[in-house]
């Protein structure tokens, strides 16, 4: 029972609704929209994605120093929240150390079978590489695509499932992207699109995510994803086949028959590491 009625009051205060003056977040001191708790100190004067950035850089809590394993957030009740687990730099280097023990007899090493890649990941690959951006598609009954606010996103499981769907593929476009990175960015953009417009005339997404891709990735995973959640389709197999595209030569492209005219070099990109120190 040690330590309950803190640990209690920290929670329930995290999921308490602001009613007056909107605390503000210790790192970007500006008023916390996401509230994140750092645990096991249980601090919470954090937003959300700042905390989980401060994190990528360093991993202990930047009001007390102390290692950070997990930070808590989207909460809903005292007992109703998501939690992020930060990696810790042991396990990172775990996975690249050999393991040891006794020695086992050498023998000629086998190569390992040739990867096979999903077709549709060299397709969103080459549509970066031609920096080629999906068409846009009004909203109404006959199409079924519709536009999402970040309310709609807070509220809808659907919606959140459909991002990280997409999100888990499109992000393994980028090579100097790690697994691990990958998944803290899945959180950290639904944290976004939480929280902001996608394409608001302030760019504030675009710019969130272009501190972890660059600027001009960033600006069209955002574009991209917009245009996936506003399509009606379930599986990322259906929208490949029906999305178009549109290069810098003026030819239309579908996704799964083929990018036609994407092949000059007037609309061809590399996709590169972004240059994090600009």
């Amino acid at each position: 029972m040690d330590g309950q009625p803190d640990d209690f009051k920290i929670k329930g205060a995290a999921a308490i609704k602001r009613t007056h003056t909107p605390e503000t977040c210790t790192i970007c001191l500006e008023p916390i929209t996401e509230r994140a708790v750092a645990a096991p100190c249980n601090h919470l004067t954090f937003d959300f994605i700042c905390l989980v950035s401060w994190l990528q850089e360093q991993s202990t809590c930047p009001l007390c120093k102390t290692q950070v394993s997990e930070v808590q957030y989207d909460w809903r009740s005292p007992d109703d929240y998501k939690t992020y687990h930060v990696p810790t730099r042991e396990e990172g280097e775990k996975k690249r150390e050999a393991p040891t023990g006794r020695r086992r007899p050498r023998r000629h090493p086998q190569p390992p079978p040739p990867a096979i890649e999903d077709p549709s990941l060299t397709l969103r690959r080459e549509i970066y590489t031609h920096r080629l951006y999906a068409l846009h598609i009004g909203s109404n009954a006959h199409s079924n695509y519709h536009s999402f606010t970040p309310a709609d996103v807070r509220s809808s499981p659907t919606l959140q499932s459909r991002a990280k769907t997409f999100l888990r593929r499109e992000l393994r476009v980028f090579p100097f992207l790690t697994p691990s990175r990958v998944d803290f960015l899945i959180e950290y953009i639904l944290a976004i699109l939480r929280n902001f417009e996608l394409r608001g005339a302030d760019g504030k997404a675009e710019e969130l995510v272009g501190e972890f891709v660059g600027r001009e990735n960033a600006r069209q995973v955002v574009h991209e994803l917009e245009a996936w959640l506003r399509s009606p389709f379930g599986r990322l197999g259906g929208w490949d086949e029906r999305v178009q595209y549109k290069d810098r030569c003026g030819d239309r492209g579908k996704g799964e028959g083929g990018l036609r005219g994407g092949r000059d070099e007037c609309n061809r990109h590399d996709v590169y590491a972004p240059m994090m120190s600009r």
